[in-house]
């Protein structure tokens, strides 16, 4: 169970969060960690590169008549610290969950993970067994071992992430930027109100005088260094080690990890089911939170992590 001292639930769609704690990793990373409240069994909820944990408060809010539900910024991500030697080696993040599970008394319970966070899960778990009841995975990143047609460092998200805006003038300026293109512009409306509060800090503007602006907490150019080692995570070799009731699941309109993708995944863990959503993209659990979280509640409900009727 989490601590007394912990329980602080961030529950206003429009206001930045504040995290219930920090605690440091092995590696001296601090963590920001979230509650965001609801009743029932534990469910630890990890985020998606570049975004936070913020933009999974509508799902958790969907979730809070079956769970509490808890999540944490991932080291580079939100209010989370960077790695002191600027190594984004993905076992860094199986390590941010593990400390998370260990400060929260978390062991044993079932998670969600999107995209880097369903992967993030899996190297917790793989690091050390039985550490979840139940994994519920939308796309995670997790590839077939097979030879990739380009340098890791030239792959296009890591393109694509250093040519990211990273400031705007106001909050409220980045929402209608983001509102008006995709992928953000797909996004539940309280989801991406989420990633503009919390995804953001406030910081002098290079005009200089008094003036201010919002910046990435996520900076692209971690975010590019997260997607090079995002092709080489070693996750897949080692899925045959999960052995807890595991969901692997996809967007129909995903250009990410599709049925092909998380047919593999899926083949490789005893336990495993494969679901698909027919309207969703690779960001399905932000695009339509409570359609995920009818799922989850399916997959994940019962106390024992066997499917709900």
């Amino acid at each position: 169970m989490p601590p007394s001292d912990y329980r602080h639930p961030v529950t206003d769609a429009h206001a930045a969060a504040s995290p219930a704690l920090t605690c440091a990793t092995p590696d001296g990373v601090e963590l920001a960690v979230y509650d965001f409240g609801g009743t029932g069994p534990d469910l630890l909820l990890v985020h998606a590169t570049g975004f936070c944990a913020g933009v999974l408060l509508p799902l958790a809010t969907a979730l809070s008549d079956r769970f509490r539900c808890h999540a944490l910024d991932l080291r580079g991500h939100g209010r989370s610290g960077r790695p002191p030697d600027g190594d984004y080696t993905w076992s860094g993040f199986g390590t941010d969950v593990l400390t998370v599970v260990d400060r929260l008394g978390l062991e044993g319970t079932a998670a969600f993970g999107h995209s880097c966070g369903g992967a993030s899960l899996l190297l917790a778990e793989q690091g050390r067994p039985g550490t979840f009841r139940g994994l519920y995975l939308f796309e995670p990143v997790v590839l077939p071992d097979r030879p990739v047609p380009f340098p890791l460092e030239e792959n296009p998200l890591s393109k694509g992430a250093r040519r990211r805006r990273e400031t705007f003038p106001s909050s409220e300026d980045a929402f209608v930027n983001f509102s008006s293109k995709p992928p953000f512009g797909d996004l539940d409306p309280d989801v991406l109100r989420r990633y503009v509060e919390d995804g953001f800090e406030v910081v002098p503007s290079i005009e200089g005088g008094d003036g201010q602006e919002i910046r990435l907490r996520c900076r692209r150019d971690d975010e590019a260094e997260v997607y090079v080692h995002g092709f080489a995570n070693g996750v897949f070799a080692r899925l045959p080690e999960v052995r807890c009731p595991t969901t692997f699941a996809y967007g129909e309109r995903t250009d990410a990890f599709g049925p092909e993708v998380m047919t593999a995944d899926a083949a490789r863990v005893p336990q495993s089911t494969v679901s698909s959503f027919p309207e969703l993209s690779h960001f399905g659990p932000l695009e339509r939170p409570a359609d995920v979280a009818a799922a989850v509640l399916r997959a994940l409900g019962a106390p024992d992590g066997t499917p709900s009727p």
